[in-house]
């Protein structure tokens, strides 16, 4: 544990175990690889997950668009 404070889940998040954080800097690059899971909120610029993924194609994009957030924003719940 570092004991640095856990950045805040997003309220527009579905509920579900992956969601994105308030470390989100609107890159991108979330929603160009699972479009099906991330939207954008315009007036905040962020992105938010939308729907929690539908089948293991869906949740390896999410897992993808995880590892590739440059942010580390995309979390899953434990």
């Amino acid at each position: 544990m570092s004991g640095y404070p856990v950045p805040a889940r997003l309220p527009e998040n579905a509920p579900g175990r992956f969601y994105v954080n308030a470390e989100c800097t609107d890159c991108d690059t979330c929603r160009c690889i699972a479009p099906d899971s991330f939207v954008r909120n315009d007036q905040a610029g962020y992105t938010f997950v939308a729907r929690q993924p539908a089948d293991e194609d869906e949740e390896e994009l999410v897992y993808e668009a995880m590892d590739c957030c440059p942010a580390d924003a995309i979390c899953e719940e434990e």
